[in-house]
C-alpha cells in the first residue's frame, strides 16, 4: 500500500516509516523542510501547516497518517495553548479539507488523538465508548477528533488514535524520566495513586500498521491492557534502573513547574485498548515489567 504522513520525522514517525519500509509499503510524507534523506524511496512533500496541502502528494495514496502536532509536554502560556490547539485542529482541518476535494481520495485516514481527551477519571475503567473528559486538553482532542471524523463525508475511513504515554529508548516520556531515576532522585509523584495508561513505541507502530492493513474503523485506544498507578510504575522503573526512588515528588512542585500543565501529570487515566484487542491485535509488550526489561536492557 501507498502511505503519505505527516509527523514523520519525530519519535513515532522515524519508526513507523522503518517498519512500514520493511512491510514493503511505499512511504512519503510531508516537511517544512524539504532536505536531502538517508531514506531510500521515501518522498517528501513541502507543507507549511498554515494551509491545506497541495494535492499532487495524494496521488495513489492509500493511507494517511496524520501524526503532527505541537508538543503537549511544556508550560501552557496562552501562546502554547494556542500552538497546541491550531497544530492539532487546524492542522488536521487543513489536511481534510484537501483530501475531500481529491477524485479519488485516501481509503483510510489514521489521526493521532491522545487519551488526554478523557480527562483526569480517578478509577474509571475508560474504553472508546467513554464520555470525553473537561478541560483544555479534553476540548482540544474532542475538536481534533471531530475535524479527523469530516473525512468521512468523503468516503474515508478515519481512525482516531487515542495514544497514551508511549516509552522508548530515544523519546517519549520514558527519556525525560530517565536520567532522574537514574540518579536516585525519582519517586512517587503527588501520592502516586493516579493511573497511568502506557505504551510501548514498538506496540504503537505496530498497532498504527495493523489499523492500515485490517482497515479498523474509529477511535482506538493505543495503550497497553495493564494500566498502572503511579506508585507502581515508580517502583517498576526504579527496579529496572537499579536504583532506589526515595524522593516522592509533591502535586504543588509540578503546578509550580509547569502551571496549568501539570494538571496532566497529575491526573488518573485508566485506559484500556477495548477495541484493538476486539479487532485481534495482540500486544508484544502487554506488561509494564517486560516493557521496561527490553526497552533498558
Amino acid at each position: 500500500m501507498n502511505f503519505l504522513l505527516t509527523g514523520a520525522t519525530g519519535f513515532i514517525g522515524n519508526r513507523l516509516i522503518a517498519q512500514l519500509l520493511k512491510r514493503q509499503h511505499t512511504v512519503g510524507y510531508f516537511t517544512r523542510k524539504v532536505r536531502p534523506s538517508p531514506l531510500r524511496h521515501v518522498g517528501q512533500y513541502y507543507w507549511d501547516f498554515n494551509a491545506p496541502p497541495a494535492s499532487e502528494p495524494f496521488r495513489d495514496v492509500d493511507i494517511v497518517v496524520h501524526l503532527a502536532g505541537e508538543p503537549v509536554a511544556q508550560r501552557w502560556t496562552p501562546e502554547v495553548k494556542r500552538q497546541i490547539r491550531e497544530s492539532r485542529v487546524m492542522g488536521t482541518r487543513s489536511l481534510v479539507n484537501t483530501m475531500s476535494r481529491l477524485a479519488k481520495p485516501p481509503a483510510v485516514l489514521i489521526s493521532a488523538s491522545a487519551i488526554g481527551l478523557y480527562g483526569d477519571r480517578g478509577d474509571e475503567q475508560l474504553t472508546e465508548a467513554s464520555r470525553p473528559g473537561k478541560g483544555f486538553l479534553p476540548e482540544v482532542c474532542e475538536e481534533w477528533e471531530e475535524e479527523a471524523n469530516r473525512a468521512e463525508r468523503a468516503g474515508i475511513q478515519v481512525v482516531n488514535l487515542r495514544i497514551g504515554i508511549v516509552l522508548g529508548p530515544e523519546g517519549g516520556a520514558l527519556k525525560q524520566m530517565l536520567l532522574p531515576f537514574k540518579l536516585g532522585v525519582g519517586g512517587v509523584i503527588a501520592g502516586g495513586q493516579q493511573w497511568m495508561s502506557w505504551i510501548h513505541v514498538d506496540d504503537l507502530v505496530s498497532l498504527l500498521v495493523y489499523s492500515a492493513e485490517n482497515m479498523v474503523v474509529g477511535p482506538v485506544n493505543a495503550t497497553a491492557p495493564n494500566p498502572v498507578r503511579n506508585s507502581d510504575f515508580t517502583h517498576s522503573l526504579a527496579a529496572a534502573v537499579h536504583r532506589p526512588a526515595i524522593f516522592p515528588i509533591p502535586g504543588f512542585a509540578l503546578k509550580l513547574l509547569y502551571g496549568e500543565m501539570a494538571e496532566v501529570l497529575l491526573g488518573s487515566q485508566r485506559v484500556l485498548p477495548t477495541a484493538a484487542q476486539a479487532a485481534g491485535f495482540e500486544f508484544a509488550y502487554p506488561t509494564l515489567d517486560g516493557a521496561l526489561k527490553q526497552l533498558l536492557a
